[in-house]
């Protein structure tokens, strides 16, 4: 079999890859017009420069890649390759502007990382009294993240089965990655941009800074989590407008194939079922973080009331945000948002984390073995999620996601440990990067050795691409072996 599989592989094609990296840089050029359009209204020149150097490159390279004749269809390890790429060369590529704010090189780096990813962290001392530039930069850089993150996964790595029956996909559409790519962008921009509008319209109808509702609009609806607070929605003083805010981490949060289903029954159950989980597990986290604030850690019931679901929903969401300092909750507390950042939203959101899809079908899959112990043997039950059965290639993924998940988050933790750091710290940093959550329990700072803030790339850009993408990408038989004719 595995002969087999060989005999019908196909190595990744050179001019497909750079055809579609010089599309890559043309969009990149594009969304850096805004940043330096930004600059120039601040005054920060020093600023625009770099920019405009960016822009100027990216444009340059993509004209010229761009031109290079490839077949329309693009094989799946093309893809993998080509979302990896793209989560790969966007942070270097704004690594260079963001310098021009006065960090070095890996900070910049960093910074980049957890914006493109919409993770949130940062190991900044503070960004109280940072250049506007610099703040708007990198919630810019969240919200184009998570649209990309919403395209590759409806798009690019689209699978027949439950998703692709909540798109209401074809399998002929479904081969065409170029045009579902083209058809699911679209239809992501137009929800995706509608709540952003939405978001920044209800935040200065609540009377906050105009500079503000923009910033935490696009942190939210990416679910990135980037504050141009150092206390986060904390700064923000009054519960309803961190409500607002938490409300729109939960609609970017939420499958955003929902938004135009209901004109489709197609799939439709799918992603409320997703969205019902996704709200109850909200509760089910703040009740239990709740009960661990009040009982262990002594807090008043009123502090409970206000922060437990913000904190609890914000993790859920694995949007970052945060009413308090995570460093001086209680070791129990700590493990309840750890459960809720590693489970996150629901698949074909911004959110992050193994996804509430995958444990649906898990915790179906085990109802079911369970089931066939009081059958007989000739009864046939076959596992089902919303009336859809789902096939053995979706158990095998969401398994297999599942299992890399935690093995990425189990090797990534031994490095903090054996540096002194403290376990459950360490455990809780870890898991909030591999979820793209951005919630810290203080590891993140200044004075975090250069070695670990490489783990914590790493474990940002496995977690926001689910790490298969990585393994494609790294896998020999991607680069060598048989090529279909490119032209």
């Amino acid at each position: 079999m595995v002969k087999q599989a060989s005999e019908l592989s196909y190595a990744v094609r050179f001019p497909v890859l750079l055809k579609y990296l010089g599309l890559f840089c043309l969009v990149i050029s594009a969304l850096t017009l805004v940043p330096l359009g930004m600059s120039l209204f601040w005054g920060e020149t020093h600023i625009s420069v770099r920019y405009l150097v960016v822009a100027a490159a990216m444009g340059g390279l993509g004209a010229a890649l761009s031109r290079i004749p490839v077949p329309a269809r693009v094989q799946d390890n093309e893809a993998m390759v080509l979302a990896s790429w793209l989560f790969l060369f966007t942070p270097l590529v704004m690594s260079y502007p963001l310098m021009a704010s006065g960090l070095n090189f890996l900070d910049a780096l960093f910074e980049a990382i957890s914006g493109a990813t919409t993770t949130g962290l940062s190991t900044l001392a503070t960004v109280e009294g940072a250049s506007p530039t610099f703040l708007f930069a990198r919630a810019w850089m969240q919200w184009y993240g998570g649209l990309g993150i919403v395209v590759l996964s409806l798009a690019l790595v689209i699978r027949p089965g439950l998703v692709a029956k909540g798109l209401s996909v074809s399998e002929t559409a479904e081969d065409d990655l170029v045009g579902g790519t083209k058809a699911h962008a679209r239809r992501g921009l137009k929800v995706y941009g509608s709540l952003t509008i939405a978001a920044i319209l209800i935040l200065l109808f609540l009377r906050i800074n105009p500079f503000y509702a923009l910033v935490y609009s696009l942190a939210a609806v990416s679910t990135g989590g980037f504050s141009p607070h150092d206390t986060s929605l904390a700064a923000l003083g009054t519960w309803p407008i961190q409500w607002a805010v938490i409300i729109f981490c939960l609609a970017g949060a939420t499958p955003f194939t929902l938004y135009h289903s209901h004109r489709k029954r197609t799939g439709l159950t799918t992603n409320l079922l997703q969205l019902r989980t996704l709200l109850a597990c909200g509760l089910f986290v703040t009740l239990l973080l709740g009960f661990c604030m009040w009982f262990v850690d002594t807090r008043s019931w009123r502090e409970v009331v206000r922060h437990a679901p913000l904190m609890a929903l914000s993790a859920q969401t694995t949007a970052g945000f945060s009413t308090l300092d995570i460093a001086q909750l209680d070791a129990a507390s700590k493990l309840v948002l750890i459960f809720a950042m590693a489970l996150g939203g629901g698949i074909g959101s911004t959110a992050g984390g193994f996804k509430i899809l995958r444990l649906l079908i898990v915790i179906q899959l085990l109802r079911v073995a369970l089931t066939r112990m009081s059958l007989a043997r000739h009864a046939v039950l076959e596992p089902r999620l919303a009336g859809q059965r789902f096939s053995d290639a979706e158990i095998h993924n969401a398994m297999l996601i599942i299992f890399l998940f935690i093995g990425v988050i189990g090797i990534s933790w031994l490095p903090f440990v054996l540096l002194g750091c403290d376990p459950l710290d360490s455990l809780f940093e870890v898991v909030s990067a591999t979820g793209t959550v951005g919630l810290s329990a203080g590891l993140s700072n200044p004075e975090l050795p250069a070695m670990l803030k490489g783990v914590l790339y790493f474990d940002m850009l496995m977690g926001r691409l689910e790490i298969l993408a990585w393994l494609v990408m790294l896998h020999p038989r991607t680069w060598i072996g048989r090529r279909l004719p490119s032209s």
